[in-house]
């Protein structure tokens, strides 16, 4: 049976996890750090890494004793490798590779995208390729063919800000704190969803890429009017979000190649709406929806141990111990760039 280490530290989550071949969580830790960065209203790259280096190795420790697994019974660590804020990927990669080197085991460098793009088959065993994929993670919102390991094609990305950048810019002007999506989300279902016109970037372009800064910053001009409740303008912003989300899928569906199902993965897929119009969409187009568990939306490590699980299968060699990391990796190197913020491909 393959047991693997995960290590994830992209942004504000420090967290390990052992997973193993039978899709089996045998342990799991993960280290908040919102109270450090809630007076700074977003992630503070700095306090993060610090953050991460203080408690990475307590959480390996934690999980391999729960598990009561030693480091000579590993098969191989995976660690998230890229993309994110560099100082705590940094953090997270050194110390795999000392594991690695301590113990004799493989290195699995694991894209961060690569672990959100594949956890979905960790929670469903059922979940065969290829399959569509919702990316929303972060500063990401892709939608991909998944037609297996490191195969990805990007048929759609954001030109500007992602929908999790939206959720969250749009609670700190709400005065909601961070972090700010599932904040959004609970003030959102007190209001009425029609009540502020806002607009929907790009809906009726015909093309499939995102767009949420005109939203964004209509969300600002909303609160600035004074003439709004909050919770009118947080529910107008979701539904707006919603409808645009649909429409970029849709179109990108319509272009994409047979699928078996449609899959949405990464932080925002923990919020209940989307979810739930995903799945009627998903239904219009006669596919299965699939979403991960709430736990596996968010970052975690046991996503990037189940992509290492999932590389080793698929045949990858390990990573050499000088892999460097990466503040930007592609899941599609290939795809062309887009006009706006095209670099975040």
């Amino acid at each position: 049976m393959v047991l693997v280490l995960g290590i994830e530290s992209s942004c504000d989550e420090t967290a390990a996890a052992l997973v193993d071949g039978d899709r089996r969580i045998l342990a799991q830790a993960i280290a908040s750090q919102e109270a450090e960065h809630a007076p700074y209203g977003g992630v503070v790259p700095e306090i993060a890494a610090r953050a991460h280096a203080e408690r990475l190795v307590p959480l390996v420790e934690k999980v391999l004793n729960e598990a009561k697994v030693g480091l000579d019974e590993l098969d191989a660590i995976a660690a998230t490798a890229g993309p994110g804020l560099i100082g705590g990927v940094m953090v997270g990669l050194v110390t795999a590779k000392a594991l690695a080197m301590a113990g004799d085991k493989p290195l699995l460098a694991i894209n961060h995208l690569e672990g959100h793009a594949l956890s979905p088959r960790l929670a469903d065993a059922s979940l065969q390729y290829p399959y569509a994929l919702l990316l929303v993670s972060g500063g990401h919102c892709q939608v991909l063919r998944v037609a297996g390991v490191g195969q990805y094609q990007r048929l759609a990305t954001t030109i500007d800000d992602a929908l999790g950048e939206a959720f969250d810019k749009s609670a700190k002007v709400l005065g909601l704190g961070y972090p700010g999506g599932p904040a959004v989300e609970r003030l959102a279902a007190t209001g009425n969803p029609r009540a502020v016109p806002l607009p929907r970037p790009l809906v009726g372009s015909g093309e499939p890429h995102f767009s949420f800064a005109g939203l964004k910053s209509a969300v600002l001009r909303a609160v600035d009017s004074g003439q709004h409740r909050p919770e009118d303008i947080a529910a107008s912003f979701q539904q707006a979000a919603i409808d645009c989300v649909l429409d970029r899928t849709r179109i990108a569906l319509a272009t994409m190649e047979p699928v078996t199902a449609l899959v949405v993965a990464g932080g925002v897929a923990a919020n209940k709406a989307v979810r739930a119009a995903l799945e009627g969409l998903a239904a219009d187009h006669g596919l299965p929806f699939i979403a991960p568990p709430m736990a596996l939306c968010t970052d975690n490590a046991a996503m990037i141990a189940w992509a290492g699980i999932e590389k080793l299968a698929a045949g990858h060699a390990a990573d050499p111990l000088d892999v460097s990391a990466r503040p930007r990796w592609p899941l599609d190197p290939a795809a062309e760039l887009v006009r706006g913020a095209g670099y975040k491909a």
